[in-house]
């Protein structure tokens, strides 16, 4: 499975970027981890049969899936500048509910994309 983000780029504190992931086939759940730099790679949202997020994106982020073309979006709203990471879309056909914010329960993972928030 490849998977490719989009959608990544500049934006000031209090504004709105929406990210896409295109997959070439689909899966049974897909996902966005976010990694600052310096920092480990850290949940941000997961979508398999309902949404999951990280307590520090929700009510500002929203997952959303496009099965018909196997793409996964995030809406995010509100941003603020400790959201500034690369974003990585990832997904996978085996994971229990208990492992869906775990990076290493996904298979495949994305190139990633930037989103910068100044403040």
């Amino acid at each position: 499975v490849q998977l490719q983000a989009s959608g990544g780029g500049l934006v000031q504190a209090g504004g709105s970027l929406r990210l896409s992931c295109a997959a070439s086939e689909r899966t049974t759940a897909m996902a966005w981890f976010r990694q600052a730099l310096g920092k480990g790679r850290e949940f941000v949202a997961t979508f398999r049969w309902t949404e999951y997020y990280a307590n520090s994106v929700k009510g500002r982020f929203t997952i959303s899936r496009d099965n018909a073309k196997n793409t996964l979006y995030l809406q995010m709203n509100s941003l603020k500048p400790e959201d500034t990471a690369v974003y990585y879309c990832a997904a996978g056909n085996r994971l229990i509910q208990s492992t869906l914010a775990q990076g290493t329960a996904y298979a495949y993972w994305g190139q990633g994309t930037l989103v910068t928030v100044s403040s």
